[in-house]
């Protein structure tokens, strides 16, 4: 009895085809997209640049910078809270939601459950402040 044997030219075909195939979808389906990690990173840098601006600008009324002022106490807080809002609301682009967490109180809107948030914190002289900021 013979034994079968399969032609050489056939199983290079074969395996030919199956390289093919595979660099074929590996150029159609791509590479896994790492898009929280993405979304996080630029989340971040939306918080630092926002806090940056924050911490470097002049007080409305006493203090050195607006952050510290609405650091500063319970009175200057609730003083200021309306127009920092409005401020980062103006910093931001429209497609972000914030928080800004003070001594004396936060401002903004309550933070959801299993979203990506960017965080920066600013340490003033009268205490930390956190700009925390996610995508609405």
């Amino acid at each position: 009895m013979g034994r079968a044997q399969a032609s050489i030219t056939a199983v290079e075909a074969g395996l030919g085809v199956l390289l093919l195939t595979a660099v074929t979808l590996g150029f159609a389906l791509g590479v896994p997209d790492d898009e929280p990690a993405k979304q996080r990173a630029q989340l971040e840098t939306y918080a630092a640049d926002a806090a940056t601006l924050l911490a470097n600008e002049p007080p409305r009324h006493a203090d050195q910078t607006r952050l510290a002022e609405v650091a500063a106490s319970a009175d200057a807080f609730a003083r200021e809270r309306d127009a920092l809002e409005r401020r980062v609301d103006r910093i931001l682009p429209d497609n972000l939601l914030f928080r800004v967490e003070t001594p004396h109180g936060t401002v903004g809107y309550p933070l959801p459950d299993g979203v990506a948030v960017g965080t920066a914190s600013v340490l003033t002289t009268n205490g930390e402040v956190t700009l925390r900021v996610w995508y609405a």
